[in-house]
C-alpha cells in the first residue's frame, strides 16, 4: 500500500481536519447571521464559538486512544498535546487578543500616539473557557462515534 493511500484512509488524519472545516464553515455561516455579511475570512480565522482547535485535538485524542488504547503511549502524547493546546487557545492567545483590543483604542484615540497604523491588530486570537469547553465535548463526541 502507498503512503497516500495509508494517509487517506487514516481515520485520526482525516476526522480532525473535515471537523475543524465543518466548524470554521459554521462558524462563517453563523456571522453572516448575526451581521448580515458575508465574511469568509472566518474560515481561517481564530476565535469564535465553538474553539476549532479544541474540537480537533480532543477528537484526535478521542480517535488515538480509541486506535491504540487508552493506555498507550501515543494517546497520551495526545492528551497532554490537547490540554496544551486548549490552555494557550483560551489563556495566552486570548490574553493577546485582549492587548489588540486595547492597542487598537489607543492607537484610534487622538493625540494618544504619534504611530501610523496601517492596519489595525487582530483581536480575536483566543477563546472563552466556555468556547473552549464546547469545543472539547463536540471533539469528544466526534472522536468516540466515528
Amino acid at each position: 500500500m502507498n503512503i497516500l493511500t495509508e494517509i487517506v484512509r487514516n481515520k485520526c488524519i482525516y476526522v480532525p481536519f473535515i471537523l475543524w472545516f465543518l466548524i470554521q464553515t459554521f462558524k462563517v455561516v453563523s456571522d453572516l447571521v448575526v451581521n448580515k455579511k458575508l465574511n469568509v475570512k472566518r474560515i481561517i480565522g481564530a476565535g469564535g464559538m465553538p474553539s476549532s482547535h479544541s474540537a480537533v485535538v480532543c477528537s484526535l485524542s478521542m480517535l488515538v486512544g480509541r486506535e491504540y488504547g487508552f493506555d498507550s503511549g501515543i494517546f497520551a502524547i495526545a492528551l497532554v498535546m490537547s490540554f496544551i493546546v486548549m490552555y494557550d487557545a483560551a489563556g495566552v492567545r486570548r490574553a493577546s487578543g485582549k492587548q489588540a483590543r486595547i492597542l487598537n483604542k489607543i492607537l484610534e484615540t487622538p493625540g494618544m500616539s504619534t504611530v501610523e497604523v496601517q492596519e489595525k491588530l487582530i483581536e480575536a486570537l483566543g477563546h472563552t473557557p466556555i468556547q473552549v469547553f464546547v469545543g472539547a465535548v463536540i471533539g469528544f463526541f466526534v472522536g468516540f462515534i466515528i
